[in-house]
């Protein structure tokens, strides 16, 4: 595809959450920082939330491999666990090996065991969660009271939780308004901001191997803003679909007019964010596409 064409040793906008592209928007920033602290001051739960595609996964990825030695880790990322299930995933993560048959009190006495082991090492256990919204409402109450697990010091695990902002309806619900009290750091991640957009975007071109000058130019940049909204993950779909069509062209920069066949390409999604029929958006798009072209010549 276009790899050789700009001089990349991979694709810069691939959608997995690859630590290597992270870059530390000031929302990302503050979302680390507010993770980093309350992990350190020992604190039970801690929630993020933010929007589809602002980079939750992402954050959780960096926010583990930023803890050091001192800790052990569990990333669980599916959240349609009932209690029994939760746990057996959780005693996995912790490097126990158990029988699939064990009753329910039974896992959570090695769960602890477990735990104390850890907190002997002096080993601090941190728990994320992602995708915490879907999760069922059980699952969620059992994974509060695991959280009672405690010495006279200290929390035996800390739980971070990542969730739309969904999440927050469902933590209001009175059967677990336990779990809402006990959340003691949290933050809304938000989307990139038009200052932090081209750093973002070069960033990720310079992790992926390209040495030239910017490839997008001020106005397709405009575009990308004002039709992503600022969401990494629609930043990268329509980054991705304009260098397409720069290469299709043989063209070394991106334009208004490649980004505009990126938007046009993704009326889909552009669709679902502004709620408009796709005959007014070509109408709304075209004019500023003309507005951005009067302002680059002047």
């Amino acid at each position: 595809m276009y790899l050789a064409h700009f001089g990349l040793q991979e694709f810069p906008f691939k959608l997995t959450p690859d630590t290597s592209f992270y870059y530390a928007t000031q929302s990302y920033q503050e979302a680390l920082n507010t993770l980093l602290i309350a992990i350190s001051s020992g604190e039970g739960f801690i929630k993020i939330t933010g929007e589809v595609g602002t980079g939750k996964t992402l954050l959780c990825r960096k926010l583990l491999k930023s803890l050091g030695d001192g800790f052990k880790t569990a990333f669980i990322p599916n959240p349609y666990l009932d209690p029994q299930a939760l746990l057996m995933a959780l005693a996995s993560e912790l490097g126990l090996s158990l029988p699939a048959r064990l009753s329910h009190h039974e896992l959570l006495d090695a769960l602890s065991q477990r735990l104390m082991a850890l907190a002997n090492e002096d080993k601090q256990v941190v728990v994320c969660l992602d995708e915490v919204q879907a999760m069922p409402i059980e699952t969620l109450e059992a994974l509060r009271l695991l959280s009672n697990l405690e010495t006279e010091k200290r929390k035996l695990l800390q739980v971070v939780i990542f969730g739309q902002p969904e999440l927050e309806e469902k933590l209001d619900q009175p059967s677990i308004r336990q779990l809402r009290q006990r959340i003691s750091f949290e933050y809304r991640l938000g989307a990139l901001q038009w200052h932090e957009l081209s750093f973002y975007l070069n960033h990720r071109m310079h992790i992926a191997g390209y040495n030239g000058w910017r490839v997008f130019t001020p106005a397709s940049l405009r575009l990308l803003h004002q039709h992503s909204a600022g969401i990494p993950r629609l930043v990268n779909i329509l980054a991705h679909k304009a260098l397409l069509s720069a290469y299709g062209k043989g063209l070394r920069e991106v334009t208004v007019r490649e980004m505009r066949d990126a938007v046009l390409d993704t009326h889909a999604s552009v669709r679902a964010q502004h709620g408009w029929s796709y005959s007014i958006f070509k109408w709304w798009l075209a004019m500023g596409v003309a507005r951005a072209t009067l302002f680059l010549s002047h």
